[in-house]
């Protein structure tokens, strides 16, 4: 619900602070007060554009300033959130026009687009009267209403996850055929990449094996006399390293017979020869080992170049070589298996199609028994409100396709299917609704968003929110212009109506009648003051004793009356 209000220099406006309440909020106030430019303002909130004539003159700038409370209202929270936008209990709304033609909006004293800030006034506030922030001419929202009003919500999320597993299923297939003319045009290389790979035979890890091979084979001589040299050096030639250890050990031992400090220097020696000798048993076993051999080294050379060659044409590397090997295996044996494949994916889509279909026929059933309830209900509100000759239509649509087009996704993707005829889907079912009325004799029912403006569209969008009053979500409605052209028995079902609505929404209402106004649950007056050198509009809550004489006042003039008081007291309820 709305509140608060602060308006700053816009237009009559110096400053003004309304607290509002919930329930019904009447305005009242004489022809030029300054009525309609509160509501005005108000619809700069909601998006609607501004000019730099707002601004009062001599200001900087005009600032409107709401404050909103959103407990539960989750469709909003969830568009802040997409905006990384913080919201508590309470929403800060604010719209700034300068006298130069700039503007700026907060939403939480964070800077948003103007755009940002219509699609969060369109989840707060419907406006009714000369402006067009009106969510019933919107054709999108009739079907959720339709929805909502008949309880539909269970029949229509079981359609959407039957719509979803349909579509998934012929993505799969489209996306298989797709697949199948791609390998059908690659088919033959793919073959032949796989032979050429298959023949050569690529295995992990063997390319550093066969690199290690041939450094071996390439450098087998300067081995085997590194490996001589070194095993004479250690063991056999003169005065070598194990021998030389072989005296120390020797020497070690006899000091260690006169001391026995020497014994751990013996060990240690001891071991040194002990690692020479294995030392040189591997030196000379690889030293007899070593392979002079021209074929095994052009084997591995001719080896290493057909990897190497396979390696610039699959990738750079073994690896990607065997990944691409397995990759286009996969595909040609998938290949191989195409029309099978196909068909069975072809089977679960139709099944899917079938039984998408089966729900939205029975949706479209549903919504067309309960488009008949709305119809009555509403023409019969529409005469209480004094429009008895009208005509209202819930117009539901399907629409015919000729072409299967499963690119376009959600929105008008031909998925169903009743009997030859494919038709238009999106994920709420194949219907598509729009509300048509016609308020004169002989005219045919036009769509809503046609029809006159003034007080007799605020009347129709009036039956129409009394009807759908717990299916629509929008927590704050506006009605300016509610009693143009009405009065006496009419100006009473129109109080009553807006009294009723009230229960499900907070309502703000401009009115001249009183027969509107003693309806209240809180009134407020707008009233011009001039000082001499200005006019500025203000606004004042009227307390008890103060409704009772407005009321009065727009029941029988400036001069009011006891009997004028008494029979605004009858007319509040007041006894």
């Amino acid at each position: 619900m709305l509140k608060s209000l602060h308006i700053a220099n816009y237009a009559l406006i110096e400053s003004l602070e309304i607290e509002f309440a919930s329930g019904l909020n009447i305005l009242t106030g004489e022809t030029g007060a300054g009525k309609s430019i509160i509501i005005d303002a108000l619809s700069l909130i909601l998006g609607e554009r501004a000019d730099s004539e707002v601004v009062r003159r001599g200001a900087e700038k005009a600032i409107v300033e709401t404050v909103f409370g959103v407990v539960g209202n989750q469709k909003l929270k969830a568009i802040l959130g997409e905006n990384d936008i913080e919201c508590g209990d309470d929403l800060i709304l604010r719209r700034e026009v300068s006298a130069k033609g700039q503007g700026r909006c907060f939403i939480n004293d964070s800077p948003v687009t103007l755009s940002l800030m219509k699609d969060v006034g369109d989840v707060l506030v419907d406006l009714h009267g000369q402006h067009e922030h009106q969510s019933l001419l919107r054709v999108e929202t009739h079907g959720d209403l339709l929805d909502d009003f008949g309880k539909l919500d269970g029949l229509r999320e079981e359609f959407r996850r039957a719509y979803e597993r349909a579509l998934a299923a012929r993505a799969e297939l489209e996306q298989l055929r797709a697949q199948e003319r791609h390998l059908r045009e690659r088919m033959e290389l793919y073959e032949f990449q796989v032979k050429e790979i298959d023949a050569v035979g690529p295995r992990q890890g063997e390319e550093e094996t066969l690199e290690n091979e041939l450094r071996v084979l390439e450098n087998a001589e300067k081995l085997f006399e590194a490996t001589s040299r070194l095993y004479g050096a250690l063991y056999e030639g003169e005065n070598s390293v194990n021998d030389q250890l072989v005296l120390a050990r020797n020497m070690l031992e006899d000091l260690a017979a006169i001391d026995s400090s020497f014994n751990e220097a013996r060990s240690e020696c001891a071991s040194a020869v002990a690692i020479v000798g294995e030392m040189a048993k591997f030196i000379q076993q690889y030293n007899s080992r070593i392979e002079f051999n021209p074929e095994r080294l052009e084997q591995t050379r001719t080896r290493l170049g057909q990897i190497s060659l396979l390696k610039k044409k699959y990738g750079g590397s073994l690896d990607l070589v065997l990944a691409h090997r397995e990759k286009i295996g996969k595909e040609l044996a998938l290949a191989e298996n195409f029309d099978a494949t196909i068909g069975q994916l072809q089977q679960r889509f139709e099944k899917e199609r079938r039984g998408a279909s089966e729900i939205a026929q029975r949706l479209s059933a549903k919504r067309r028994e309960v488009a008949k309830r709305i119809d009555k209900l509403i023409l019969d509100s529409l005469a209480e409100l004094g429009i008895p000759k009208a005509q209202f239509l819930t117009g539901i649509e399907h629409r015919v396709s000729s072409i299967e087009n499963p690119k376009s996704g959600g929105s008008n993707s031909a998925l169903v299917r009743l009997g030859r005829d494919l038709y238009q889907t999106t994920p709420k079912g194949i219907d598509f609704v729009e509300f048509h009325i016609s308020t004169n004799v002989g005219e045919d029912p036009k769509p809503l968003a046609k029809v006159a403006s003034g007080g007799e569209i605020s009347r129709i969008m009036l039956a129409l929110k009394n009807i759908l009053a717990k299916s629509d979500r929008l927590p704050l409605l506006v009605f300016d212009e509610i009693d143009v052209g009405i009065s006496g028995r009419i100006a009473q079902a129109v109080g009553r109506s807006l009294k009723n609505l009230s229960q499900f929404h907070q309502i703000i209402a401009i009115t001249h009648l009183p027969q509107i106004a003693g309806m209240a649950d809180e009134h407020y007056v707008v009233e011009k003051v001039e000082d001499g050198k200005r006019a500025a509009t203000r606004i004042r809550r009227l307390n008890l004793d103060e409704r009772v004489r407005e009321v009065a006042t727009l029941m029988s003039g400036v001069e009011i009356t006891d009997a004028g008081l008494a029979g605004a007291k009858e007319l509040m309820g007041l006894g």
